[in-house]
């Protein structure tokens, strides 16, 4: 079971114009900004990364805007774990839980998972919230990430798990997150 004490997100690489070729990407967008505003109620850290935004541009507003106090980290790897200040900030949070979204599923976020699952950590895949420019290829990313030890989890599956009750403090705040 997923805790927020023991949990982070990680935003992969949704940016620029390739954002906006996601299959579904209507959803995919809704589900990221319920996915960030939830974490924050549960006060989870975000790492957020971006693919050679100088190349690819910046996150989507949709991203960026809910996180106004951060700045995301640049990589060229294809992994997040490909970058040592990726790995410096995950390993300075002391937490082993890891949730990724973002994109692609088949490319950055099923070699993210992999090598995340290789150093340790528990890592489940929000599938609602990552997406592929063609919906084949997600479906093969996730059915990869689960053969290699990877959870699948959804959006609102994750943040009720870490709530644990409607007694949570942040029930109220998660909940307004999701509608």
């Amino acid at each position: 079971m997923l805790s927020s004490a023991n949990t982070v997100l990680v935003i992969v690489d949704v940016q620029g114009k390739l954002a906006q070729l996601m299959a579904d990407r209507e959803t995919l967008f809704s589900n990221l900004q319920r996915m960030i505003r939830g974490a924050q109620a549960l006060g989870l850290p975000i790492l957020w990364m971006e693919q050679l935004p100088d190349k690819l541009g910046p996150s989507i507003p949709e991203v960026a805007d809910l996180l106004p106090d951060q700045q995301p980290m640049a990589k060229s790897s294809f992994s997040c774990a490909g970058s040592e200040e990726f790995n410096t900030a995950l390993a300075g949070l002391g937490r082993k839980q890891v949730l990724i979204v973002g994109m692609e599923a088949h490319v950055c976020v099923y070699q993210t998972a992999l090598d995340l699952v290789r150093s340790g950590y528990q890592v489940e895949v929000v599938e609602d919230a990552v997406g592929s420019r063609i919906a084949t290829n997600k479906g093969v990313g996730v059915r990869k990430m689960l053969a290699h030890g990877v959870g699948l989890t959804s959006t609102e599956m994750a943040l009720f798990e870490m709530m644990g009750d409607a007694g949570h403090p942040a029930f109220r705040e998660v909940q307004a997150a999701i509608k």
